[in-house]
């Protein structure tokens, strides 16, 4: 067994998937200003901006499942205009295909999940060719069009797959670090994907974050 080729084989397949990750994953995201670096998370500001949610219950990963799908229904075409929008990532490109008949909303990230008791709201930021009077209306009533206002947000990043168990740990992680410097938080802590989920563990980025006070 020649174990070169396979060595190179597996580099190969390695560095095709680590472009087909940055590329999957390569969408529009939001914008923020960076006030403060801190010694493991930084503090974020983030403009007003409008998102498409929903507000489901059950467990964490069902509830963050079920939420997605309802909110990208309207984002791949559960709306009432018929034009269609470019598309920013293949990915959603891909459903492009199966909605015909709606209009096709580009992806942004990240996507967001809060938790609030039993009850989970999946947000999905709009792109910013977007305002309230342009945005479609969607089919689903269980989807809402909302303006979050400028707010300031403690964020921490971490890589790889996430699982319930970790997003709690890191949840927790940050909590932490807030009580330790000071720094006044306001709410429950969120979860943040960035990711397709063919993009390579090495590439995904994820996040926790929370409002603060300023």
């Amino acid at each position: 067994m020649n174990y070169t080729y396979i060595a190179w084989g597996a580099v190969g397949i390695i560095a095709l998937w680590s472009v087909w990750g940055f590329f999957g994953s390569h969408v529009e995201q939001a914008d923020y200003t960076v006030i403060k670096k801190m010694n493991d998370y930084e503090i974020r500001e983030y403009p007003a901006h409008i998102v498409a949610q929903t507000t489901v219950t059950g467990p964490y990963g069902e509830s963050l499942e079920s939420g997605f799908s309802i909110v990208a229904g309207y984002i791949f075409g559960g709306n009432t205009k018929k034009e269609r929008i470019a598309m920013t990532a293949p990915v959603v490109a891909q459903k492009e295909t199966e909605t015909k008949e709606g209009e096709n909303i580009a992806m942004t990230a990240p996507v967001v999940a809060t938790t609030e008791g039993g009850e989970q709201t999946i947000s999905f930021g709009m792109p910013r060719s977007y305002t309230l009077e342009t945005l479609p209306t969607p089919d689903d009533s269980r989807v809402k069009i909302v303006t979050i206002p400028t707010k300031q947000y403690a964020v921490m990043e971490f890589s790889w797959y996430r699982s319930d168990a970790r997003i709690k740990r890191m949840q927790e992680k940050l909590s932490a670090s807030l009580t330790r410097d000071g720094v006044v938080a306001q709410g429950s802590v969120a979860y943040a994907g960035y990711n397709a989920p063919w993009t390579p563990p090495w590439m995904i980025r994820n996040e926790v974050l929370v409002e603060i006070k300023e």
